[in-house]
């Protein structure tokens, strides 16, 4: 029984340790934020919105912090080992880890007791040593999509098409947010379909998938003009686009001359839906009635389910609730949300 209740209390020590604490820190605590480069699209713009957070922080006085943006993930590594090496005491990091090639420098955070915050790419191998694991929620988006179609009449079998992001576990957990609601094994906004709107294996069989789109717009527009290629496919009347530089390759291509001109009056006479997700503002001015307004208004529906890079704020925020010795949730998932035109000025965009 003794070596039992030893056994018992080293495991539980083991795990104690590996998931950190509040503890108030020092007022002179300085905070690092790694990101991407500040270039262009989603994880550029995560940058530009850490930049609005940093300064706040500045201006307050209680900490200090500054960014650092990396091109590669080698060149955050290498960022990374010069925060540890420098030495400095009464550090904390917030990390928008490039790749899993990174988890390497951030185990090294850890075995150096500085307190790390990640965003947006999780590496599970080291999650368990954050302070909190920010990001949205990948499943729900796909759960949102499916909820909107329903919502605007989608009945089960009905052809859906989806155009996905790319093969990494974002595509997949996506893809399984949206038939996981359809088949009532998830919800969304705390309720799930229907049961007689609720659809069977079998009627999945009518989902049919893009395949990798890389995130591209040239490419999703190139894979909608093959699409509509064949007249039949103008029948198709929902379209789940996994982000919205894929939607607004649809928007694109049917703006463009490359489909034929019958074949795109049928297909907006079937009153399309068309959901994005990400907030990009070219697809925001969209629903705001600013751009491609002819066919919009053809459209039964355009919108977009949030997956904001302003999150980064709520992970640097964590981490002065941390300094500040509150409590932070460790698996922090950002519940996502439908935009539409009537709701559009209410979100930021990028």
């Amino acid at each position: 029984m003794k070596r039992t209740l030893i056994a018992a209390t080293a495991a539980f020590m083991t795990l104690a340790a590996a998931v950190p604490v509040p503890v108030a820190a020092a007022e002179e605590t300085h905070i690092y934020v790694l990101t991407a480069t500040e270039d262009h699209g989603w994880t550029g713009s995560v940058a530009t919105f850490a930049k609005e957070s940093i300064e706040e922080i500045n201006g307050e006085g209680t900490y200090t912090a500054e960014l650092i943006t990396s091109a590669s993930a080698s060149e955050q590594i290498v960022n990374i080992e010069d925060i540890i090496a420098s030495g400095e005491d009464n550090i904390a990091v917030v990390v928008q880890p490039i790749d899993d090639t990174v988890q390497s420098a951030i185990q090294q955070l850890i075995d150096a007791e500085i307190p790390y915050v990640a965003f947006d790419r999780i590496i599970d191998a080291v999650s368990a040593g954050a302070v909190s694991n920010v990001k949205g929620d990948n499943e729900g988006i796909g759960a949102a999509a499916a909820a909107y179609f329903v919502e605007e009449g989608l009945q089960p079998g009905d052809a859906v098409y989806i155009y996905e992001g790319d093969t990494s576990s974002v595509t997949t957990l996506r893809d399984s947010g949206f038939t996981s609601y359809l088949t009532g094994d998830l919800e969304y906004d705390g309720s799930t379909i229907s049961e007689d709107a609720m659809w069977s294996e079998d009627d999945l069989s009518s989902i049919i998938y893009s395949g990798s789109m890389n995130w591209s717009r040239s490419d999703t527009k190139t894979s909608f003009e093959s699409l509509l290629g064949d007249s039949s496919n103008a029948e198709i009347k929902w379209f789940y686009a996994e982000d919205d530089e894929l939607a607004m390759g649809i928007l694109e291509a049917l703006q463009g001359g490359g489909i034929d001109d019958a074949t795109k009056e049928a297909f907006l006479a079937n009153q399309p839906y068309i959901t994005g997700c990400g907030g990009l503002d070219e697809l925001y001015a969209v629903m705001r009635g600013e751009s491609y307004t002819e066919i919009a208004q053809q459209c039964g529906g355009i919108v977009s389910i949030t997956y904001s890079p302003a999150m980064i704020q709520t992970a640097i925020q964590d981490m002065v609730d941390y300094l500040n010795g509150e409590e932070v949730e460790q698996d922090h998932v950002i519940a996502c949300e439908i935009v539409t035109a009537d709701n559009v000025t209410e979100y930021p965009s990028f």
